[in-house]
């Protein structure tokens, strides 16, 4: 077995053991080193956007003193979500190992395959000049990384 899913299997074991959410777990790597890892924790903090990846990029971030993963690897139980899918494009993270596919995850209970079949439009735009005026101001700032 590869030791970094291993790592992410006994991350998200820990975590259902502990009541803390589904059987998510994860870890990312950086020149063969973990500098993150994260199990799903959507019970336990009442906040859905507590999935393992999200929760291991969190705390990768915070290791490296950086938003951005360039050169990582993400393991994880189970195939990103769109919610972790997009967070792992943000984070520039480079390659995603998973364990578990949608369907496996479907059959045990969570509802990631309606994510992916149906994209339900529930967003209006509104106020729009007003917000392309703060855009203009977040422009005009040089130094867009110290804060």
């Amino acid at each position: 077995m590869n030791k970094f899913m291993k790592m992410a299997i006994d991350e998200a074991r820990d975590g259902i053991r502990s009541g803390d959410g589904g059987p998510f777990g994860c870890v990312i790597v950086k020149d063969g080193i973990v500098i993150g890892r994260g199990h799903n924790q959507v019970v336990r903090l009442n906040d859905p956007t507590c999935h393992g990846e999200i929760m291991a990029i969190r705390s990768a971030c915070c290791t490296i003193g950086t938003f951005d993963l360039s050169g990582c690897q993400l393991y994880t139980t189970a195939q990103p979500c769109p919610m972790c899918a997009g967070a792992v494009q943000w984070a520039n993270i480079e390659k995603v190992y998973y364990g578990c596919n949608i369907s496996d995850t479907d059959a045990i209970g969570f509802r990631d395959q309606v994510f992916f079949n149906s994209r339900k439009d529930i967003s209006q735009e509104l106020c729009r000049e007003e917000c392309l005026e703060l855009f203009r101001e977040y422009q005009s700032i040089s130094d867009k990384t110290s804060y």
